[in-house]
């Protein structure tokens, strides 16, 4: 049995939730409204290896770290140690996520082309969609082929806030 740690934080766009585990790593960061899917999510992703949680204020610096990134120090977020299950698949998607830089986008299509597999964008989607890590893996870089801002499970307004943020959209 693993012991997680989770913390909610407020942030200009609602509360989040954020779990880390023993060692530092975020295993989970998703907003408070859509907590129990997240529960669900780790449920599937931790069925063999079942998970305890606990409260703890600013498990290992993570809330710290988030904190940051909101108060405008974006690259906070870019030395996050992270830890998921999931499919190999997935991983793969979810990392090569990590290597969008903060300010920039790409389509579904291009990420799939970026893992070696450019006929999966819709593969590459449901990946994006089950990914446990909002914001530090940066799904919401993620936009539609014709531009729309589509696929984020925290709401397009949160995504667009997101991407103002960092710099991507303007006023």
């Amino acid at each position: 049995m693993q012991t997680f740690f989770i913390d909610r934080m407020p942030t200009p766009v609602g509360e989040l939730v954020l779990i880390g585990d023993e060692q530092g790593h975020m295993r989970a960061l998703d907003w408070t409204d859509h907590e129990a899917r997240l529960m669900k999510l780790l449920n599937t992703h931790y069925r063999r290896v079942p998970f305890t949680l606990q409260n703890k204020s600013n498990p290992g610096g993570l809330t710290d770290i988030m904190q940051r990134y909101f108060s405008g120090e974006l690259a906070a977020i870019d030395s996050v140690p992270v830890m998921t299950a999931g499919t190999e698949f997935q991983r793969t998607v979810w990392q090569q996520l990590r290597k969008i830089p903060c300010g920039e986008i790409i389509t579904y299509g291009e990420l799939a082309k970026r893992i070696g597999r450019p006929t999966a964008s819709r593969a590459v989607g449901m990946a994006n969609g089950s990914n446990p890590i909002s914001i530090v893996v940066p799904c919401h870089r993620v936009i539609g082929a014709q531009g729309a801002l589509t696929g984020y499970a925290g709401g397009v307004q949160r995504k667009q806030w997101l991407l103002k943020h960092e710099g991507f959209l303007r006023e």
